[in-house]
């Protein structure tokens, strides 16, 4: 059983070069609020219907080399040295059983799940994990702005002290329930990537009850910053923020405010994933290229890294999907109750689910190897 090296690191200079400024502050969900009067004007040139058939049109082939790579590469990173991380000495015991929670049990309850649903050809047993999937995407955005407004404090030198983290991220979690809640209806036949399945209905008075409860939690968000402010003397108002704000109002509460733009969110979230996946992956690559182990260059491990994360996620969403729809739905009639296409709902959702709970392995600050965000 092999150990996963976990060597300290050598110099800030390892570090890949970072963009910074409004590089940064872009890629982190920056980019976020220019979209608006953008929306605004395609919408005045080329009316609504065009504009939002151009938009959808460019978000759905962008996915290809944004969206699907930012499911595909968690798999990567989860599965590397998997064994040892899992079952072996190097991690915590408490991280290596979630490690072996969130690769082993997950995905084997997933696939369960799924297999049933296909078996049984119920649209209803389907529904309900796409479901889930849509209660759990709220917390895996929130969750991840919450993270990397952390990280990119700590990086400009900006610490929270434990009280201050748990306000915000309560905040954060409140929000999480409202952005859900705020599509209360009785129930109603919807369709996702194919599977007509009638959603399970939610009462009017919890979007009421979690607003009120999202403006009370804003309350002591504001105090805290405020004494850290008097006693610090200086917040990260910019990047920061800008990536907190963004993946918790525009991306969570308000994502379906303007008709363009919620095409794009998947893309802007992703692109923040895979900007720290370049950090955390680039800073290893440059460390594991000088001594003592003088492996291949940070950017051919890099670039081996992108192709595999490329190749992976046409696999995962396009190959695989279309080839069991192909071979297996198609010829038989009986299908069509559940859509044209319900393994590529199946695989959809199953990736989707198994990326929250592995992203929330991988990310923790109590793996070592989240030490090469610094």
């Amino acid at each position: 059983m092999t150990r996963a090296p976990v060597a300290e690191p050598r110099t800030l200079a390892s570090a890949p070069r970072s963009p910074g400024g409004l590089g940064e502050l872009f890629l982190v969900g920056g980019l976020t609020p220019l979209l608006f009067p953008l929306s605004w004007l395609l919408r005045r040139r080329l009316g609504l219907d065009a504009a939002e058939l151009a938009v959808g049109f460019t978000m759905f082939h962008a996915a290809f080399v944004i969206n699907d790579p930012h499911f595909s590469v968690t798999y990567l990173l989860f599965y590397e040295d998997a064994r040892a991380r899992a079952f072996g000495a190097a991690f915590p015991r408490a991280l290596r059983a979630r490690y072996v929670i969130a690769g082993i049990v997950v995905p084997l309850a997933l696939a369960t799940w799924a297999v049933a649903g296909l078996a049984l050809k119920s649209a209803v047993v389907l529904g309900w994990m796409i479901q889930l999937m849509f209660l759990l995407v709220g917390w895996h955005y929130i969750k991840q702005g919450f993270g990397v407004m952390i990280v990119l404090a700590a990086r400009r030198g900006l610490r929270f002290l434990p009280r201050e983290r748990l306000v915000i991220l309560a905040h954060c979690l409140v929000a999480w329930a409202h952005a859900f809640a705020s599509h209360a209806h009785p129930g109603r036949e919807v369709e996702e990537k194919g599977l007509v399945y009638t959603n399970l209905g939610q009462p009017l008075g919890l979007e009421r009850f979690t607003r009120v409860a999202l403006a009370a939690s804003l309350v002591p968000v504001v105090v805290v910053l405020a004494q850290k402010w008097r006693r610090e003397g200086r917040l990260p108002l910019a990047t920061p923020f800008a990536a907190l704000l963004c993946s918790v109002w525009a991306w969570s509460i308000y994502s379906g405010i303007d008709p363009l733009v919620r095409y794009v969110i998947p893309a802007l979230h992703s692109v923040q994933y895979l900007y720290f996946v370049w950090l955390l992956k680039g800073n290893e690559a440059r460390e594991r290229e000088v001594a003592p182990w003088f492996e291949t260059s940070a950017r051919a491990r890099l670039g081996l890294l992108a192709a595999s994360a490329l190749g992976l996620g046409w696999i995962l969403f396009h190959g695989a999907p279309s080839l069991l729809d192909d071979a297996l739905v198609a010829p038989r009639a009986r299908w069509t109750s559940m859509g044209p296409t319900p393994y590529f709902a199946a695989l959809y959702t199953f990736v989707n689910l198994h990326h929250y709970f592995m992203d929330n392995v991988i990310w923790r600050r109590e793996n070592p190897l989240v030490r090469y965000l610094r």
